[in-house]
């Protein structure tokens, strides 16, 4: 198989990097060799928090160049304009909706930009959007977005369910599993 290529973008602090510790295990359990990378950046202050994802026969880098992406997963409408570039011709972008304030329009020195992912889909992108906070607040936990937006992606790739819930049953910690297995649901209907 040939290597397929998944970036996760968001804030630091919406869980980026749990979303990607699941993503490999589900791969690595379908016996693929895998390659997670991540770059936090001021991920502790609410900067912008990428991690690559790699999954095929043999995978030889972690890290994934400008337009190699077959998946962009978004956890935030600008981040999804920022990292845009790294889609490959082809690929999907996965966005939440949610839009968090950067310190530069928290400042009140710039304007956060409208219709983002409107813009994006007007470039012939496939836009797979959808309310990921909302979603999760329903499951019963604001903080399992990420697990929403894992669930959509997941809809999208030809691996059972089950190893996905599976993964996550052994990813996060035992009071938060039925918020995050009904978030996983509600992505993967959505």
């Amino acid at each position: 198989m040939a290597v397929k290529n998944i970036l996760i973008v968001g804030v630091g602090g919406q869980g980026t990097l749990l979303a990607s510790k699941i993503m490999g295990r589900v791969y690595l359990e379908q016996g693929f060799d895998v390659k997670v990378s991540e770059v936090h950046g001021m991920s502790q202050r609410g900067g912008s928090v990428v991690t690559y994802v790699r999954y095929g026969d043999k995978v030889w880098s972690p890290v994934i160049d400008k337009g190699e992406a077959d998946i962009i997963i978004s956890f935030e409408q600008l981040e999804s304009a920022r990292w845009l570039s790294y889609l490959k011709p082809g690929g999907v972008l996965i966005s939440s909706t949610q839009k968090l304030d950067p310190a530069p329009v928290i400042m009140g020195q710039a304007e956060y930009p409208k219709d983002i992912l409107d813009e994006i889909l007007s470039l012939g992108i496939k836009v797979v959007s959808l309310p990921a906070d909302e979603l999760a607040e329903k499951a019963g936990s604001t903080r399992s977005a990420n697990i929403v937006l894992l669930g959509a992606s997941a809809k999208s790739q030809d691996i059972p369910k089950e190893v996905w819930l599976e993964a996550i049953k052994a990813s996060v910690p035992p009071k938060t599993l039925e918020a995050n297995l009904r978030a996983f649901e509600l992505g993967f209907g959505a």
